[in-house]
């Protein structure tokens, strides 16, 4: 993980096993090789490009996009979803559940401070919030591959009766809250193509938030 105090990072290689690794302040590997623990040697030392602040103009049509964490149990993942989000200009986060905020340090340390720009809010009761949602005019899609979800690069932006559309993703092993997938608007699926049927939460909500984002 990167050390965003620090200003610069080294290259080092070590000539007993080979080993090229970058080295930044306060690193727990050192000086010594990771994998050796022998003598290394500083290749060469590059500046940290200092990450700019966005100031995108919004149009007054745009649709607004959410996410919804429902029970999401991994901090790690958590925070990733925050970087996304704030990448693919998710303007909120519905925390759910059991889901960590980023009161957790785990969840900050992940998503390097994306939780400063995406809004959020915490609740205990997936469905209750969904319905209080729905009743607001928002459109719930839910994330999820069942035998009627719908592959989501296949539907297109035209014509959606919300200005908001909350994605809802879920458990890392029991998916979305089955009264959540009955109130959704949509349930939509990233194709596949390998073996498995299913990818990391976090990774998967940044697929699907990059096709989102193309579409609104």
């Amino acid at each position: 993980m990167i050390q965003m105090s620090a200003t610069s990072f080294q290259i080092r290689l070590c000539p007993n096993c080979g080993l090229r690794y970058p080295l930044t302040k306060n690193n727990p590997f050192g000086e010594r090789c990771p994998l050796c623990l022998g003598e290394t040697k500083i290749i060469s030392e590059y500046p940290f490009e200092q990450e700019s602040i966005a100031n995108s103009a919004r149009l007054a049509d745009e649709i607004k996009l959410s996410v919804l964490l429902d029970n999401i149990r991994s901090a790690w993942n958590v925070g990733s979803i925050f970087r996304s989000a704030d990448g693919f200009e998710f303007r909120h986060a519905y925390l759910c559940g059991i889901t960590p905020t980023p009161d957790n340090a785990d969840v900050r340390k992940t998503a390097l401070g994306a939780e400063q720009f995406v809004t959020w809010s915490a609740h205990k009761n997936v469905v209750e919030l969904a319905a209080q949602l729905k009743k607001q005019g928002v459109e719930i899609w839910a994330l999820e591959l069942t035998q009627n979800s719908t592959p989501i690069n296949s539907i297109a932006s035209a014509k959606q009766k919300s200005s908001e559309i909350v994605l809802a993703v879920g458990n890392e092993v029991t998916g979305i809250d089955p009264g959540l997938l009955e109130l959704a608007d949509r349930v939509v699926h990233l194709p596949m193509r390998g073996q498995k049927r299913s990818f990391n939460v976090a990774v998967a909500f940044a697929v699907a938030a990059q096709i989102l984002r193309s579409r609104f």
